[in-house]
């Protein structure tokens, strides 16, 4: 039988075709994230905030899952991959999160490679890197750096800030950076931005100071 686009009869309201008709719902399953860290404390800690957050409001659109693997570089990139093929949920994008720190260059490019190598039109690898550190992100919420120093002199200078804000000192497994640094999310978007167009034309190992975290956490932006 061929159904017509027009408008239903009254005396065709009740038969058994048209309510079969109407009782067909299509069910939009929610875009699954990963985010698969290099850090087991740090990085699990910023980005559980987050998932907690949308997980509680958009669980019917998006859906988020968190990764503390403990790996670095190319490592990490090889297990996220397994963890994405192996996972019942279908992930749409995988967010491949490490800092470079003083691993050779060639594994810290090779991971950007591998991402782009292995993204294709059913999901999305990410290489979110930072350059030393994650911190260098947590210090751009606070204003532009642009110097090429040591990651150890990131903290102190967290610590200065956060204490300006009354928000005490910074320390490695502190729980809650994302929603000490929430308020500022704005203007450390804007300055890891300035970041990379000073950094445009080099590999990721060469970009000191620099860091894409930014671009997961603008994608996730109008959930937050």
């Amino acid at each position: 039988m061929v159904l017509s686009l027009k408008p239903l009869k009254k005396s065709d309201l009740g038969k058994d075709w048209v309510s079969g008709r109407r009782s067909k719902k299509v069910k939009l399953q929610p875009e699954y994230h990963l985010i698969v860290t290099e850090g087991t404390d740090t990085e699990p800690a910023y980005f559980d905030e987050i998932r907690r957050i949308i997980n509680e409001s958009y669980r019917d659109r998006i859906q988020l899952d968190i990764e503390g693997k403990g790996d670095n570089t190319i490592s990490l990139f090889e297990k996220a991959k397994r963890k994405a093929f192996e996972s019942p949920n279908d992930y749409r994008h995988v967010w491949v999160v490490y800092d470079t720190d003083d691993f050779p260059a060639e594994h810290i490019n090779k991971t950007m490679t591998l991402c782009e190598q292995n993204t294709n039109s059913e999901i999305c690898f990410h290489a979110i890197w930072s350059n030393q550190c994650i911190e260098l992100w947590f210090l751009l919420h606070f204003g532009y750096y642009q110097a090429d120093i040591h990651r150890s002199e990131y903290w102190p200078k967290l610590t200065e800030w956060l204490t300006n804000i009354g928000k005490g000192e910074y320390t490695k497994n502190r729980s809650d950076m994302y929603s000490v640094l929430r308020p500022y999310i704005d203007v450390a978007i804007n300055n890891a931005k300035r970041l990379d167009k000073t950094n445009a034309g080099r590999t990721p190992a060469d970009s000191s100071p620099g860091t894409k975290v930014y671009e997961l956490v603008e994608y996730l932006k109008p959930y937050l």
